[in-house]
């Protein structure tokens, strides 16, 4: 039998840095970077590594000798288990600094950009209960912390509903609580729970693909209005009914509640047909007067009051005198679009969801504004030579990509059609970086804004000012 190798312990490590991920650098007395799971950067601390790579490790903390400066207790029992809220030991002064650390040095060493001096990142006003959207999984086998296992006693119930260890599929946190949402929040997930256990209901097991319960989605408005999407694998109209019913008649605040059933091998809803059980079809937002009306399947910035900031920002930078035309790429639910309709002449929106585009369509004809119009289709096939010349050549363009940026055909279509200003919003400054790489030789950068939506975790959104070289 091959012998285990035995994995390095380092003791006495300085922590210099916040890395990718949400994980914290140091380095190895052999000059190799270690990233550590549960270190503040300024933290003197022992690691265990887990990981060994040709140019670094990856472990966690054994034990911390010198706390840092930014080092601040957690206000989640989970925190340090559950993967949702990675910096919540760390002091937000201290998480806005390494955001805007990390875009500087993603459009630096990514993009070899030349840059302006960077605005000062825009911090969240609530550090905690921002977020107006969660999804939770149902799992009968779920995660046993680490005193249960220490008790050596008979575990009543594998069921739990939470969020996914990071990096495991198959694994589920039972929440006892969250600071992400506000309440009543985790009374709903909470009953919901202790509901399906009391009535016997199946939670659902991914390595076997049975059970009831599947997924939870619940989604608020800054006016405390909620949706309840819950997701069941198996069909079984009596006890569905049950849970539905238990809900519509224990919280008042739902005014949209929907199921569906989903047997899939995973679990989005994008390609669901979801059934409309209770309340309204959707739920609105209201933004300067403008209401956006949200389904299920709509994406909508997760974080209300920072959406406002950010798009705010957007009308700024697009410096929009009355007379443009615009495109707004990825628009979504056409918030951007409608947001700064009233500031252009025309704005058009181009989405790859159909129903996010019926939406914003929907969502432009109640707050009466005539001067967009949306398009659904893959970005790269629909935003083509024929498209520009049946909707005009932007004077502006807007563009909101996923994590993963632009694909470089639409790239060089942007390139083609040559806007005098583009303003790009990014959730992932990496791809961003790349994105503009490619863009640099025709486009300098002249404005760049951080903005945090995401407090707690190492996440972060970035507005960047484009405009054409010799423009006039």
């Amino acid at each position: 039998m091959r012998k285990r190798k035995i994995k390095p312990h380092f003791e006495n490590l300085r922590v210099i840095d916040a890395g990718s991920k949400g994980k914290a650098v140091a380095k190895a007395p052999d000059g190799r970077i270690v990233f550590i799971s549960g270190a503040v950067p300024g933290d003197l601390v022992s690691v265990q590594t887990t990981r060994k790579r040709k140019g670094y490790f990856e472990g966690f903390v054994t034990e911390l000798h010198e706390a840092s400066p930014d080092r601040v207790a957690p206000k989640c029992i989970h925190f340090g288990t559950c993967g949702g809220c990675k910096w919540q030991h760390m002091s937000y002064e201290a998480q806005l600094r390494f955001k805007q650390k990390e875009i500087t040095e993603n459009l630096l060493r990514i993009g070899k950009l030349e840059l302006p001096e960077i605005d000062p990142i825009l911090p969240a006003p609530e550090p905690f209960y921002y977020r107006n959207k969660m999804e939770f999984s149902f799992s009968n086998n779920r995660w046993l912390q680490k005193s249960e296992l220490e008790a050596n006693d008979a575990v009543e119930s594998r069921n739990g509903l939470g969020l996914h260890i990071p990096g495991m599929w198959d694994k589920v946190l039972d929440l006892a609580e969250c600071h992400l949402m506000a309440d009543p929040v985790n009374e709903i997930r909470l009953s919901i729970r202790d509901f399906a256990e009391e009535h016997g209901m199946s939670f659902f097991d991914p390595r076997k693909q049975e059970g009831l319960l599947r997924t939870l989605m619940i989604r608020s408005t800054s006016a405390g209005d909620l949706m309840v999407v819950l997701q069941y694998f198996e069909d079984d109209p009596e006890a569905r009914e049950l849970l539905l019913n238990h809900l519509k008649d224990s919280f008042s605040q739902i005014s949209s509640l929907y199921y569906t059933i989903n047997q899939k091998k995973n679990d989005t809803l994008y390609d669901q047909d979801l059934v409309l059980f209770h309340g309204d079809p959707g739920i609105d937002e209201t933004m300067e007067g403008l209401k956006f009306h949200i389904t299920p399947k709509s994406f909508y910035q997760t974080n209300s009051r920072q959406a406002y900031a950010l798009y705010k920002k957007v009308r700024e930078f697009a410096e929009l005198q009355g007379s443009e035309l615009v495109y707004d790429l990825y628009t979504g639910l056409g918030t951007i679009a409608q947001f700064i309709a009233s500031k252009a002449g025309r704005v058009v929106g181009i989405e790859a969801i159909p129903e996010a585009v019926q939406a914003a369509k929907e969502n432009a004809a109640a707050n009466n504004i005539p001067n967009v119009s949306f398009y659904s289709g893959d970005m790269k096939d629909l935003f083509s030579q024929e498209f520009l010349a049946e909707n005009g050549i932007p004077d502006v363009l807007i563009t909101d990509p996923p994590r993963d940026g632009m694909h470089k055909d639409v790239i060089e279509r942007i390139l083609e059609c040559a806007p005098s200003r583009i303003v790009y919003v990014s959730c992932n400054s990496a791809t961003q970086a790349r994105d503009l790489a490619l863009m640099k030789d025709d486009y300098e950068v002249v404005r760049v804004q951080p903005v945090d939506m995401f407090p707690q975790t190492h996440h972060v959104e970035n507005i960047v000012l484009l405009k054409r070289r010799n423009n006039p």
